[in-house]
This record gives structure tokens, sequence and C-alpha cells, in this order.
């Protein structure tokens, strides 16, 4: 239904800070990153002047939309996955952490989440920086959020939530890289469609039913 779709091809921040590009990020509806790799996204848009029009728009212009898929994902968070491996899970440095765009700093987000099996990567992550809230999005999977608070899910798969402040024990910061990692009474939320989740007071709210029997 988009009759008006224009492709800002920035390659380097000196892209990123030609008159074309302002204009398309003054005037458009919505922008929408696509995949490929996180960190090159920062890399070329971070700090310059549409990343600041972005920002600005996100926080002050109502019915002004940010998406991403994949790595466009990704790049929202201020502290970002940018890489790691999932075969090592729950070992320290297993992740990869860089500076995203810091469009929603109360995350972290990792994507391809159930069959790539990042639980590992995306958990080291909170155990850095406990204070936010890990989401992790299965393909074909997408998390609306409004007033960059109000999340709701989408799509056909599952959305897996970390919340960090419940931990009791995280011996995250005192291990030496390569080591098994412990972490005792992390709160981990399963979301599917339609599922609602509040940032601010790390509450979820689902459709009413039936409680099962036992």
């Amino acid at each position: 239904g988009c009759k008006n779709v224009k492709v800002l091809d920035t390659r380097s921040k000196v892209d990123s800070e030609t008159e074309q590009a302002i204009e398309h990020i003054k005037n458009a509806n919505c922008v929408m990153f696509s995949g490929g790799d996180q960190s090159k996204i920062t890399d070329k848009i971070g700090g310059t002047t549409i990343h600041n029009i972005l920002t600005e728009r996100y926080l002050n212009e109502e019915g002004f939309v940010i998406a991403g898929t994949s790595a466009g994902a990704m790049v929202m968070a201020n502290e970002m996955i940018a890489g790691g491996s999932a075969t090592e899970s729950f070992i320290k440095g297993a992740v990869n952490m860089y500076k995203g765009l810091g469009l929603i700093p109360e995350l972290v987000i990792d994507t391809h989440f159930i069959r790539r099996g990042r639980f590992g990567r995306q958990s080291e992550a909170v155990a850095k920086f406990p204070n936010l809230l890990g989401i992790g999005l299965a393909e074909d999977t997408g998390m609306i959020i409004k007033n960059g608070n109000d999340c709701t899910v989408i799509g056909s798969g599952m959305v897996i939530v970390f919340d960090g402040r419940t931990l009791t024990h995280n011996n995250e910061k005192i291990l030496e890289e390569g080591t098994p990692m412990t972490m005792a009474n992390l709160t981990v939320h399963v979301l599917s469609n339609s599922d609602e989740y509040d940032i601010r007071n790390r509450k979820v709210k689902v459709l009413p039913i039936e409680a099962p029997f036992i």
C-alpha cells in the first residue's frame, strides 16, 4: 500500500550528510532499516544529521514510524549485539557488543532467535547489562512499540523476553573469557501474537484464557 518509496543508499557518513538524504528523512512517514550488518548501519549513520533527525522525530512526532528487520531491528538498541557464537552458549565471550542507534535504549535486541539458537548470547548480553531487557525475535515475528514503552507482538512466531533485574547471582564481571557463566533467577517470558509487554513496569499482558486442568 506504500505509494511513494525511496531507497536511501548510505555507504558512508558523507552519504548520511547529503541534502537529499536529510530531506528524505525529514519528509518520510516511515523509515525502514533492512537486514545485513548492524555494525555497518551505526558506522555509516550513527552521530550524523539523519541519525539526529530520526531520534528527534521518533521522540516527539506522533505517527512517525521507524521499523527494521534482522540487523535493522537490532540496531534500534543502544547496547547492540554485533555478533557472537550461538554454539558456545552461556560461555563468557560468546557475544560481541557494539553501540547501536539508541532509539530504544531500554532494550537489547536479537533476531533469528529460535532458528539460530541465540539464547546463550542474549543471556550474556543481559548479564552484562542486567538493567536492560533482552528481546529475542523469532522469524516472521515482530514487536510493535508505541510511546517507547507499550509493546505488542505480531506474527506467527514468538518473542522471548529476558528480564535481568530479578537476578540473584550473576558472575559475568568476574569471569575470564571462555568460562561457563552462572545466572540465577533470570526471568524469561515467551510471548506470541497479540501478547503485550510494558517495558517501564516489566509487566506481561496476555489474552485471557481458562487455566489448564492439573
